[in-house]
C-alpha cells in the first residue's frame, strides 16, 4: 500500500511517498516559493536529486507538479497516479473536536475551515492541501492527522488558564499543545528502548528545532505540553520569544504604537534566537557566532537549557517520578551542549548524563546517552512525524 504524506505550509509544500510494506520512504521533496514567479519543486528518489523550476500559483499546481515528477517517465517511481491509495495531511490544528487523525469529508473540511481563528498562519494552507488532492484525485481518501490531537489526553487542571472560566466555555482559550505526532513517535520509540510498555512508563519527550516543545508522557499519554493556546508558548525558539508575562504586550505598544498584529509578529518572527543573538534564528549559525566569542549566542544557549531544564523539573514532579527522556528535532539530535547543560545537576532526580557518548556518538541513529547507573534513560532519537501520518492512513484506510 502506497501513501503520499502532504505536509502544506503557507509558501511551501512537503511530501513523502510511502510504501507501507516495510514502511519505506521511496520518493519525498518540496514545493518552495508557492505563488511566487520563482518557484521550484525539489524531487529525491532512487538516489536522483533533482530541481525542476515552474510556476506554481497555488498549493492545487504544486500538488499537480507533484503528481507530475513521481509519475515522470524517465525518474519517477510510480507508473500511474491509481498506485496511491491515500494522502495523509498534516493539520496544524484539531481544537476539541478531533481527539485522533480522521478520514476527510466535507462536513471535516467546514470543522476545518471553523477552526482557522485558532490557527491563522497555518490552517489555510493545511486545508489548501487537502482540497487539492480532493479535485486532482476524487476517489481517493484522505487522511487528516492533527499537530493538537496526541495532547487531548491533558486534564482541564493543565490545560485551562486562569481566565475566568467564560473564556474558555466561549472562546475556546485554553493549552492545546502542539508537535504531537513528534511526541507521539518518539514517546513510543523511547518505551521500546527502555524495554517496557508504554502504559508503564514516565517519560518526557524534547523536541527541539526551529519550533520547540517539550511533552509530559505518563502511561503512553500526553498529560501536559509547554507549546499553549498557540506554538508561542514555551521554550524560546528560533523566531519564537516563548513564555512571556502578558502585560508586556501592553508595555510595548505604549513604548512603540504598535498594533496588536505587529506585536505579535515581533513575538513570533523576530525574537528567540533571532532576537537574542541578533544574527540568525538557525542554531547551526548561532554556533558559528559562539566560535568568534558573540556572547548572546552564549547566551541563547543557557536560556534555552535553563527552560528545558525547568520543564524537565516540573514534568517529572506532576508524573511522580521519571523514567526517560528522549531529545529530538534537528536541535534536540545535533545539539550536543544544549543536551548537557539541560540535564546537568539533576542527579537528585536519577539524571545522569554520559558526556563522553552524548559529545562522540555518531549523529542521525537512535542512542543512549545516560551512564549505566542512571536511574532514568536518556536518548537521542531522530523523530519521524510523516511515519506517523502513513500509519495513520492505514489504519483508518484498511
Amino acid at each position: 500500500m502506497k501513501v503520499l504524506v502532504i505536509n502544506a505550509g503557507s509558501s511551501s509544500l512537503k511530501y513523502q511517498l510511502f510504501d507501507m510494506n516495510g514502511e519505506k520512504v521511496i520518493a519525498k521533496g518540496n514545493c518552495e516559493k508557492i505563488g511566487l514567479s520563482d518557484s521550484f519543486v525539489v524531487y529525491k528518489a532512487n538516489g536522483i536529486e533533482k530541481v525542476i523550476d515552474v510556476y506554481m500559483p497555488t498549493h492545487t499546481e504544486a500538488i499537480q507538479e507533484v503528481f507530475k515528477v513521481l509519475t515522470d517517465s524517465k525518474i519517477g517511481v510510480l507508473k500511474s497516479l491509481d498506485e496511491v491509495e491515500v494522502f495523509g495531511h498534516r493539520v496544524l490544528h484539531g481544537g476539541e473536536i478531533y481527539k485522533d487523525s480522521v478520514v476527510v469529508d466535507e462536513q471535516v473540511l467546514k470543522n476545518l475551515e471553523d477552526l482557522k481563528p485558532l490557527g491563522p498562519l497555518h490552517m489555510p494552507a493545511n486545508i489548501a492541501g487537502i482540497r487539492a488532492c480532493m479535485k486532482l484525485c476524487p476517489n481517493k481518501p484522505n487522511v487528516a492527522v492533527f499537530d493538537t490531537a496526541f495532547h487531548q489526553t491533558m486534564p482541564d487542571y493543565a490545560y485551562l488558564y486562569g481566565l475566568p472560566y467564560e473564556a474558555y466555555k466561549d472562546w475556546k482559550i485554553r493549552k492545546y499543545g502542539f508537535h504531537g505526532t513528534s511526541h507521539k513517535y518518539v514517546s513510543n520509540e523511547l518505551a521500546k528502548c527502555i524495554g517496557k510498555p508504554i502504559e508503564q512508563l514516565k517519560l518526557i519527550t524534547i523536541h527541539l528545532g526551529n519550533g520547540s516543545s517539550v511533552c509530559a508522557v505518563k502511561n503512553g499519554k500526553s498529560i501536559d505540553t509547554s507549546m499553549g493556546f498557540t506554538p508561542l508558548e514555551g521554550l524560546i525558539m528560533g523566531t519564537r520569544c516563548g513564555d512571556l508575562d502578558a502585560s508586556v504586550l501592553e508595555y510595548i505598544s505604549n513604548k512603540t504604537g504598535w498594533t496588536i498584529g505587529e506585536i505579535t509578529n515581533y513575538l513570533n518572527k523576530k525574537s528567540g534566537v533571532l532576537g537574542i543573538n541578533g544574527v540568525s534564528s538557525d542554531m547551526r549559525d548561532n554556533n558559528a557566532q559562539l566560535e568568534v566569542g558573540n556572547q548572546r549566542a552564549k547566551l541563547v544557549i543557557e536560556m534555552l537549557a535553563y527552560k528545558i531544564k525547568k520543564y524537565i523539573g516540573s514534568y517529572a514532579a506532576a508524573m511522580g517520578g521519571l523514567d526517560g527522556i528522549a531529545f529530538t528535532g534537528g536541535v534536540g539530535e545535533n545539539q550536543e551542549d544544549v543536551r548537557d547543560y539541560s540535564t546537568a545537576d539533576l542527579e537528585f532526580l536519577g539524571i545522569k548524563l554520559d558526556k563522553d557518548k552524548n559529545y562522540h556518538l555518531p549523529r542521525g541513529t537512535v542512542e543512549e546517552l545516560s551512564t549505566t547507573d542512571s536511574k532514568v534513560k536518556i536518548y537521542r532519537i531522530p523523530t519521524n512525524e510523516e511515519l506517523v501520518i502513513a500509519r495513520d492512513c492505514i489504519r483508518l484506510c484498511k
